[in-house]
């Protein structure tokens, strides 16, 4: 009777003890001790990583204020309200967010930080990154090293059609849409909503070698084209793509194409490892939440920075308007398929109205946001660390409540 005890009690040690060290070596050791001491991410991770810096501009444009404090906060009224708070700064603390800037033709009406974060801060992008390495995507379009998004991804990493020869009917628009038909476990484990161990959320985010895994691991699983799945090494290969054609780090070409053009403070990039040196392409740009909003003004202004074409006109509206040639089935029901509805750009969202106007925006996980309403001529920037109390719908009912 003893020993049935000692392999009851043992047999769940053993068999952890296995899966832990399957995971090792199947993904190495870092990945298995990253996924162990982190957890679950967060807006501090990039502390634990090793950083490229991207040097800001000399000069450039600086917000004029003119703040209206009551009139933003009262927009968050109804948010306030559901979350169960009376007052605004409440809501702020308890939602965990750290910024909101609110930017109105041009001018700072609003502009303050919570939760012991500054205007001095680094702010963790989360997916909004995602917006920005589509960004590079034009900007190496515009430079004639990317001929076009119709490029299938075998053009510039060709190595892949000998591990299998369906990664040449990828393109580079699949890549951007979320349509490539690349394989992504997003399984959890039996009877809960905690990500499995070989979930490839989590395989993408911790791995200290994301070059190798693209090269090596990452499989197509269905036709490009099709079905709408929200993945990671879509944005990770784009990376790859970038690194190709331009020769350098994709660092050094967001330096050069945009933040020494329009931004104020330097940023970071963390990358996988300092042995690697493969940046974190989905979500690891570190920067300030008013550069942010620099960002949101560049698209908004359709690629022009003070009569300085950054990126063609013809990407931002490419990148960030809907397709409406895509059959809405492609896409999870909660994308609505009425007038009013959720789309998909180029690494970007959107949200389309009844009345035919639009928002879109950069969105990232805990609460990130650069939200643009082009015919108000707005830009929010929310940052935080946390969705209990706040979600990207937020944003568009401050956008229906503007007058």
């Amino acid at each position: 009777m003893k020993k049935v005890v000692i392999i009851i009690v043992l047999t769940p040690v053993v068999l952890l003890i296995l899966l832990l060290a399957g995971l090792a070596v199947k993904y190495s050791p870092v990945y298995l001790y990253r996924l162990i001491t982190q957890n679950v991410a967060d807006v501090y991770d990039y502390q634990r990583y090793h950083n490229r810096t991207i040097k800001a501009a000399d000069r450039t444009f600086q917000f004029p204020e003119a703040r209206d404090t009551a009139y933003v906060e009262g927009l968050f009224s109804d948010r306030v309200t559901a979350s169960g708070y009376k007052a605004f700064d409440e809501w702020a603390e308890k939602s965990q967010t750290t910024a909101l800037i609110f930017i109105r033709r041009d001018t700072v009406i609003y502009e303050k930080y919570f939760n012991g974060f500054g205007r001095d801060s680094y702010f963790h992008s989360q997916s909004m990154a995602k917006s920005f390495i589509s960004f590079l995507i034009g900007a190496a379009i515009d430079d004639g090293i990317i001929s076009s998004v119709d490029d299938a991804m075998t053009k510039y990493i060709p190595e892949l059609l000998q591990r299998d020869t369906g990664f040449g009917k990828i393109t580079i628009r699949n890549l951007l849409e979320m349509r490539s038909g690349l394989a992504y476990n997003t399984g959890y484990i039996p009877g809960t909503y905690i990500h499995a161990p070989w979930h490839d959320e989590a395989v993408g985010y911790y791995h200290p070698d994301v070059r190798k895994l693209l090269l090596k691991r990452v499989k197509p699983a269905a036709e490009p084209g099709g079905a709408f799945q929200y993945c990671n090494y879509n944005t990770s290969y784009l990376g790859l793509i970038i690194e190709r054609a331009t020769g350098i780090t994709v660092s050094e070409y967001l330096e050069e194409k945009l933040w020494s053009e329009i931004m104020e403070y330097d940023a970071l990039f963390s990358v996988d490892s300092e042995k690697a040196g493969f940046e974190y392409m989905p979500s690891r740009i570190i920067a300030r939440a008013i550069d942010y909003a620099r960002f949101g003004r560049l698209f908004l202004n359709n690629g022009k920075w003070d009569g300085k074409q950054i990126i063609s006109s013809g990407w931002v509206e490419e990148s960030t308007r809907e397709d409406k040639s895509i059959p809405r089935e492609i896409y999870p029901e909660w994308f609505g398929d009425g007038c009013k509805k959720v789309y998909y750009s180029y690494h970007w969202w959107g949200h389309a109205n009844c009345d035919s106007t639009f928002q879109f925006t950069a969105s990232g996980n805990l609460g990130q946001n650069i939200y643009v309403i082009p015919d108000k001529e707005v830009i929010i920037v929310h940052c935080g660390n946390s969705l209990e109390h706040y979600g990207d719908f937020d944003l568009w009912h401050v956008a229906e409540q503007l007058q």
